[in-house]
């Protein structure tokens, strides 16, 4: 399975020649994957989904599902019915097993309102958490890590990567940091995972292999 991080939290993860796309948002380039078998949409904040980067995907992917959970539904419903899902549910597409996990984005503050977060687990390997600390309560192998938000305290985020103990973690969820926050905030991934881990830092368009 092949991992490639663009801008900010959107990944396209390709199995067998499919794509898929999880978390096209504003903060990320026009994503023009070709081949995508569905898309996932972990919250409804612009930053994880736009109806233009979606729209985009069902031009070049025509009638592929699109999954979130109730709020991007809600979001989304002039561009596509979106395949509602929640904490526990699974689906399969091509050679993607998902199964979905949480129901709520991380407080921001007490004035703004906390919207429905699903994060998303692929084929066993790869956890993507949305906007929020979720444990799956399985191993996990690779971790996309949210490293910078309004939401995040970044004590909270390595005792959440403690608790995890994933093999292997690479940052996302950047665009609001500036480089030098970003090295800062990644040398703290390092210190809970590397001891037994391993954290992969890459660049928008870089890959990975899980």
């Amino acid at each position: 399975m092949l991992v490639t991080k663009l801008e900010h939290a959107c990944l396209v993860v390709e199995e067998d020649g499919a794509r898929l796309v999880i978390d096209p948002g504003a903060f990320t380039r026009p994503v023009e994957a070709t081949g995508a078998v569905a898309v996932v949409v972990t919250h409804e904040h612009p930053d994880h989904g736009t109806a233009e980067q979606v729209a985009g995907l069902l031009e070049r992917n025509p009638g592929i599902p699109v999954f979130g959970p109730a709020g991007v539904a809600a979001a989304l419903a002039q561009v596509v019915d979106v395949d509602v899902v929640t904490d526990g549910e699974a689906r399969s597409v091509g050679p993607f097993r998902l199964t979905f996990h949480g129901t709520r984005h991380q407080l921001i503050h007490s004035s703004v309102p906390v919207v429905d977060n699903t994060g998303v687990f692929v084929n066993g390997v790869l956890f993507h958490p949305g906007d929020a600390y979720i444990d799956p309560g399985v191993p996990v192998e690779v971790f996309a890590t949210p490293v910078g938000a309004p939401w995040l305290r970044v004590g909270d985020l390595m005792d959440h990567l403690a608790s995890v103990a994933p093999r292997r973690a690479f940052p996302i969820h950047e665009a609001t940091l500036s480089d030098i926050g970003f090295a800062g905030h990644t040398d703290r991934i390092r210190q809970v995972v590397e001891p037994a881990g391993e954290v992969v830092v890459l660049a928008p368009g870089e890959s990975l292999t899980a």
